[in-house]
């Protein structure tokens, strides 16, 4: 294997191991800031050796192998400069517990540590803004880039987040457990919404090559399982479960044979997975049965359920679709929110309708910048068959965007605006 294609090898594994090394040293360390840092040390290590040694059988432990003796080496030397033999030697046997033998079962108990590791970093010492960032960057294993593009924020204003919170963590020494029954309730909140967020970088990434990152898909699943077994009483865990099992049954027709976006209404639907569907709308149920005033998350799962039980786009319950977003709007106060709305009202009604919403959100500060905004209003606009304009909007939705299949979509279709 070329030194290339290794590159690329390593940095697949780091996107689905990060999260389980990270989470696997803090049980270890008991600081999420020092985990951060020999998961990075043995990160580098790889991208140093394996080019030349070739990639390990179990990456993810020659990974966890490797962070543990530079986590060793690091106390050896805080021995010597510190001379505090006793404590040092009480971290040192604790490490060293974790021989070759065991790691292969170290790795296995990812699904605890790694939702220990999301309560820890959502934990109210806190910032809300802060909890979700970091959380994202040791659980989703997302850049700063990715992270401040799924805020609309800065990358300066997120990586501030990130440092301040994880030193936070460190100064107030906050465990790493889940936490207890009566202080789950203020740290839920953030939980939902990192995995949330984590799942909709994977659904729809970002920036890249690929329009989406299965693997985010799949830990944010995980955790969304794992949460539903442990609150199984909580209506707003079940309909996050909910939504994004809904989701999750329409990656496979996303993507066309040559890794092009494939949108909603060109999808086949014989591709969704009717096991994801059919999960999906039992956790929607037991949400629906919990609690009758329904929250964002169940609100938006039972969109996707109109969309999951519909044959084609013409046949989806699009009144219904419109009544939905009414609440979430009214629940949630969200732009992007009230641009689906927007799509949900031209399907219903027409694109006259659905460009006067938009028309309204034009000068929405929180959607300064954000492609889907013009891209929408081209869609609304080729219905409208004023198609010039509809190629200007593509156009700078392109120009707005960050993901490479995306733009190359966008520009395909301000092209089919001319011909």
């Amino acid at each position: 294997m070329g030194a290339a294609a290794t590159n690329r090898a390593i940095d697949a594994v780091w996107r689905i191991e990060s999260a389980r090394l990270i989470a696997g040293l803090t049980r270890i360390v008991r600081d999420v800031s020092v985990a951060e840092d020999l998961a990075q040390d043995a990160l580098v290590a790889a991208l140093e050796q394996w080019p030349q040694a070739g990639i390990p059988d179990n990456p993810a432990a020659w990974l966890m192998a490797t962070a543990k003796r530079r986590g060793i080496d690091a106390l050896r030397r805080r021995v010597t400069l510190e001379r505090k033999q006793e404590l040092v030697g009480r971290e040192l046997q604790t490490l060293q517990q974790l021989d070759a033998a065991d790691l292969a079962a170290q790795i296995g108990e990812v699904e605890d540590d790694v939702l220990r590791l999301v309560f820890m970093t959502c934990h109210p010492v806190l910032s809300r803004e802060a909890r979700v960032a970091l959380t994202l960057r040791l659980v989703g294993g997302l850049s700063t880039p990715e992270i401040a593009r799924a805020f609309l924020v800065s990358e300066g204003t997120i990586a501030q987040r990130i440092v301040r919170a994880k030193r936070t963590l460190t100064e107030t020494r906050v465990p790493f457990e889940v936490p207890a029954r009566d202080e789950l309730a203020e740290r839920l909140s953030a939980v939902l919404e990192v995995i949330y967020l984590v799942f909709n970088e994977g659904y729809a990434a970002t920036a890249g090559e690929r329009w989406t990152r299965p693997a985010l898909c799949e830990d944010a699943l995980r955790l969304g399982r794992i949460l539903a077994g442990l609150l199984p009483r909580e209506a707003e865990v079940q309909g996050l479960l909910a939504l994004i099992e809904l989701q999750a049954s329409r990656l496979r027709a996303r993507v066309g044979a040559d890794g092009q976006p494939v949108l909603l209404a060109d999808q086949d639907r014989a591709r969704w997975d009717r096991l994801l569907v059919q999960r999906g709308l039992a956790a929607l149920e037991r949400a629906e049965q919990l609690s009758q005033a329904l929250g964002p998350y169940t609100l938006q799962a039972a969109i996707a359920a109109c969309h999951a039980r519909a044959a084609s786009m013409d046949a989806t319950d699009w009144p219904r679709i419109v009544a939905l977003y009414d609440g979430l709007a009214a629940l949630t106060g969200s732009p992007v929110v009230e641009l689906n709305r927007a799509v949900a009202v031209t399907m219903a009604f027409g694109p006259e309708a659905g460009l006067k919403l938009l028309d309204e959100l034009a000068d929405d500060p929180a959607l300064r910048g954000y492609h889907l905004l013009p891209s929408v209003r081209a869609d609304f606009l080729v219905r409208l068959n004023r198609l010039p304009e509809a190629r200007a909007e593509l156009l700078r939705a392109a120009e707005l965007c960050d993901n490479d299949r995306e733009r190359e979509l966008l520009l395909a279709r301000a092209a089919d605006c001319v011909r």
